[in-house]
C-alpha cells in the first residue's frame, strides 16, 4: 500500500511540478514578449534621436538594449526604408525588431513613419497685414506676421504675431470699428491682432499674439533648385537666349506626365493698379507664342527651373517642384502669372505641386470666370494677388493648397461697399496630403522629424 500510494503521490507531484514549470516558462515567455515590444520601441526612439541630430545614416542598425541598472536585456535591429527626391530626404519608414537574450526567438516589430511638417499645414502664411473679406471661406490654419481683419468664414485657427496693429482705410477702417474691439489713438485706428466685424468668423479660433513665422527660415534655396534642375531635372535658360523676342515661358502640363514648353514672343498690356506699383500696365496676356519643346517630368528628381517669367497651367501628374527666378542678373526678379487652371490628375495624394516665384505669383487679367488652383504657391520676395483691372470681375476662385506670401494678399478690390474688380466668391482649402509628403524643395515648418504613423507589424 505504501508503494502504491507513494507511486500515485509521485505521479501527482510530477504532474504538479510540470504544470508549475510550464506556467513559469509561459510567464517568462509572456514577460519576454512584452519586453520585446518595449525594446522595439526603444529602437524607434533611438533612430528618432539619430534623425533629429543629423546622424541617421551612421547610426547602428543593431544595438544592445540595457535596463536602468546596466544589465543587458536584449537587442533591437532596424530596417530603414527612405523616401528621397532630388537628394532630399522626404520620409523614412523605420521597422524596429526587438527581442530578449533569454528568448531570442520571440520577436516583435514596430513600423514607424517619420517625416517633417511642411508649410502645407497652413492655408496661408503671410508676412504682412491682411483683410479677409466677408465672401471668403478659409478651411485650414491661417497665419500672418501682421494684423488680420477676418471678416470671412474660418474653420480653423487664425493667428497673428501682433498684439495690436494700425488698421487703415485700405483694410476697411476709414471709420474705426469700435464695436469690433478697436480703439482710436490720435488719428490712428488701433485694432487687436485678429479681429472681425461680421458674424461669419469664429473668434474662438483667433489666436494672438503668437511667435512670428520665420520667413527667412523658409526661403527656398533657388540656386540649389537650379543646380538640381540642370543635372537631374529640366532647366530652361532665359527665353532671349533662344529668341531675341523672348518674353518668358508658357508651361502646359498634361495628364500623362509630360509638359509642353511654349516660348512667348509677344504680350499685350492691361491697365492695372496695385498698392505696390500704383497705376501701371501689366504685360500678362499672351498674344504670340510657339511650341519650343515637350518634356517628360523626370521621375528621379521632379524639379523644373525657369530662368525667366513663367505662365503655368494644366494637370499635374506626380509631385513636381517648379521655380521661376533669374539668378544670372541679381537686379532682375521674375514673376509667375496664373492665367488658367492648375489641377491634379488624382486627388488622393500621389500628385502635388510646389510653385515658387522669385518675386510675385499673380493671377492675370485673362483668368477664367471659375478658377481652380491646386498646389503650394510661394511668392518669395513679393506677393500672391490679383491686381485691380477696372471692370474685370470674375465669379469664383477656389484654391486647394497653401499660399505663402511675403507681401499682402488680395484677389478682390472694393470701392466703398461695391466690388469693382477680382473674384466675387473665394474659397481656400489646405491639402492634407502634402503636409508630410510634399514635392521636393518645399519648405518645412520645423527641421525635426516626427512620428506621423505607428503600427505593430508581423
Amino acid at each position: 500500500m505504501v508503494l502504491v500510494f507513494g507511486f500515485i503521490f509521485l505521479v501527482m507531484l510530477t504532474g504538479l511540478l510540470s504544470f508549475i514549470l510550464f506556467q513559469l516558462k509561459y510567464s517568462a515567455q509572456r514577460l519576454a514578449w512584452n519586453e520585446s515590444f518595449y525594446i522595439a520601441e526603444a529602437g524607434v526612439d533611438y533612430y528618432q534621436w539619430c534623425l533629429n541630430n543629423g546622424v541617421g545614416d551612421s547610426c547602428s542598425v543593431q544595438k544592445d538594449y540595457f535596463d536602468p541598472a546596466g544589465n543587458l536585456v536584449g537587442k533591437f535591429s532596424l530596417d530603414v526604408i527612405p523616401t528621397t527626391s532630388c537628394g532630399e530626404l522626404i520620409q523614412r519608414e523605420i521597422i524596429s525588431t526587438g527581442w530578449t537574450d533569454k528568448f531570442p526567438e520571440i520577436k516583435r516589430k514596430v513600423s514607424v513613419l517619420y517625416a517633417r511638417t511642411s508649410i502645407a499645414k497652413y492655408s496661408y502664411i503671410l508676412n504682412n497685414n491682411v483683410y479677409i473679406g466677408s465672401d471668403q471661406e478659409i478651411r485650414g490654419p491661417y497665419h500672418s506676421n501682421g494684423g488680420v481683419r477676418m471678416d470671412g468664414e474660418n474653420q480653423s485657427t487664425v493667428s497673428s504675431a501682433q498684439q495690436d496693429w494700425i488698421c487703415t482705410s485700405s483694410f476697411g477702417c476709414s471709420s474705426c470699428p469700435l464695436s469690433a474691439g478697436c480703439w482710436t489713438q490720435g488719428t490712428n485706428c488701433v485694432c487687436p491682432g485678429v479681429f472681425t466685424t461680421t458674424l461669419n468668423s469664429n473668434p474662438d479660433l483667433f489666436n494672438f499674439p503668437v511667435p512670428p513665422f520665420d520667413f527667412t527660415g523658409i526661403t527656398i534655396d533657388l540656386a540649389q533648385m537650379k543646380t538640381m534642375a540642370q543635372s537631374s531635372g529640366v532647366y530652361l535658360s532665359p527665353s532671349t537666349d533662344i529668341n531675341s523676342q523672348g518674353k518668358g515661358y508658357h508651361l502646359k502640363f498634361k495628364n500623362n506626365g509630360t509638359f509642353e514648353v511654349w516660348l512667348i514672343t509677344k504680350l499685350s498690356s492691361t491697365s492695372a493698379y496695385s498698392l505696390e506699383e500704383d497705376w501701371h500696365y501689366d504685360y500678362f496676356t499672351i498674344t504670340s507664342e510657339y511650341l519650343y519643346n515637350t518634356y517628360s517630368i523626370p521621375s528621379a528628381c521632379s524639379v523644373i527651373f525657369v530662368e525667366d517669367n513663367l505662365w503655368p497651367e494644366g494637370e499635374i501628374k506626380g509631385k513636381v517642384a517648379v521655380a521661376s527666378a533669374n539668378l544670372i542678373n541679381p537686379s532682375l526678379d521674375t514673376d509667375v502669372v496664373l492665367a488658367n487652371n492648375i489641377d491634379y490628375t488624382t486627388l488622393d495624394g500621389p500628385d502635388g505641386l510646389t510653385l515658387i516665384g522669385e518675386r510675385n505669383v499673380l493671377i492675370g487679367p485673362q483668368s477664367p470666370d471659375q478658377m481652380e488652383l491646386r498646389g503650394i504657391f510661394v511668392a518669395q520676395k513679393g506677393r500672391f494677388s490679383r491686381n485691380h483691372y477696372p471692370g474685370n470681375i470674375r465669379q469664383k476662385l477656389e484654391i486647394y493648397g497653401s499660399i505663402v506670401s511675403n507681401g499682402r494678399v488680395g484677389t478682390q478690390w472694393i470701392s466703398g461697399s461695391t466690388i469693382i474688380s477680382g473674384y466675387l466668391k473665394r474659397e481656400s482649402y489646405f491639402d492634407a496630403n502634402l503636409i508630410y509628403n510634399p514635392p521636393s524643395f518645399t519648405p518645412y515648418i520645423s527641421p525635426e522629424f516626427k512620428i506621423i504613423n505607428w503600427e505593430e507589424v508581423q
